[in-house]
């Protein structure tokens, strides 16, 4: 086996690491694939006979790629919207799979079970904090490694994350863990909403839930707060709800509406400790709802 064969063999060993940071950097599956592949064609012409930890330099490169489409990434969404009455709503692309199944490249994918609410968190984070976090507390990757991709000091890469964690303490829900109790209240939400049930539907939000909802244009995106109005936008949709189906989003119970061929939404839950729902994430954006893997869905 040659030098290049050999890499690229070490290279596929990583590549489910790789894309899982990739994907907590930047919340986008495409874009994560795309800088996996950018990684492999930069690791592929730089010198690689010196390296002792492939794994640490494999995740440097992808990281300091990463960092840059974030940055770039910046000034397209300030640019896509100037509308001053409407709050930005991004959801990040969920990870799909059957409900009572997940596959080993979505196990891996989805380690430390990162939540859909979490990741829109990260969303808010700058590129830097947001890279810091997710080596560092997600991949426990040493600050020493870090700063140099930031072009920091070791401490000042530090600061950046711990700036970043408490942004994530403040802004992200704390979920409830109970997977059992969450396909309950899952199941509770489908019933509810086929059966155009506005009550029940209320009584399994928390009081202050907040609606995200990414259609990818406006006025159809929008972020709403408080139970009666988001039970009022869940009953106006209750036609969609024959085509609601569970399935686990990002390793937890939620719902695609699939049906003749496609997918019109997927909905990821947050639960609060009491098992109420806090939070609400819909993915409803036409341009990348045919991007997800959602193949299982045919078996």
């Amino acid at each position: 086996m040659d030098a290049e064969e050999h890499l690229a063999q070490r290279f596929e060993e990583h590549r489910g690491h790789l894309r899982a940071v990739a994907y907590r950097m930047l919340g986008s599956l495409s874009e994560a694939e795309d800088a996996v592949q950018e990684g492999w064609l930069r690791a592929s012409r730089a010198d690689s006979g010196a390296v002792d930890n492939m794994g640490g330099w494999l995740t440097t490169i992808v990281a300091r790629i990463c960092l840059n489409m974030l940055r770039a990434r910046g000034t397209r969404r300030e640019a896509a919207l100037d509308v001053e009455e409407y709050e930005y709503v991004h959801v990040p692309d969920p990870v799909l799979g059957p409900v009572d199944a997940v596959d080993p490249e979505q196990e891996v994918l989805l380690a430390d079970s990162v939540g859909l609410a979490l990741m829109v968190v990260l969303e808010t984070l700058a590129p830097a904090e947001r890279l810091s976090f997710v080596l560092h507390d997600m991949f426990a990757v040493p600050f020493e490694d870090i700063a140099p991709i930031v072009d920091k000091t070791p401490a000042a890469a530090r600061q950046l994350a711990s700036r970043a964690r408490r942004r994530v303490q403040g802004q992200a829900p704390s979920p409830s863990a109970d997977r059992a109790r969450q396909r309950e209240v899952v199941e509770a939400f489908i019933s509810a909403a086929r059966g155009g049930d506005f009550e029940a539907l209320l009584a399994l939000l928390d009081p202050d839930v907040v609606l995200r909802a990414d259609a990818g244009r406006l006025p159809a995106t929008k972020l709403v707060r408080g139970a009666r109005v988001v039970a009022e936008q869940a009953h106006s949709f209750r036609k969609l709800a024959a085509f609601n189906r569970l399935v686990l989003v990002n390793g937890m119970p939620g719902i695609v509406a699939a049906g003749e061929g496609r997918v019109f939404s997927v909905l990821a839950f947050t639960l609060g400790v009491d098992g109420r729902v806090t939070e609400l994430n819909i993915l409803a954006d036409p341009q990348r709802l045919p991007t997800l893997n959602t193949t299982f869905l045919c078996a």
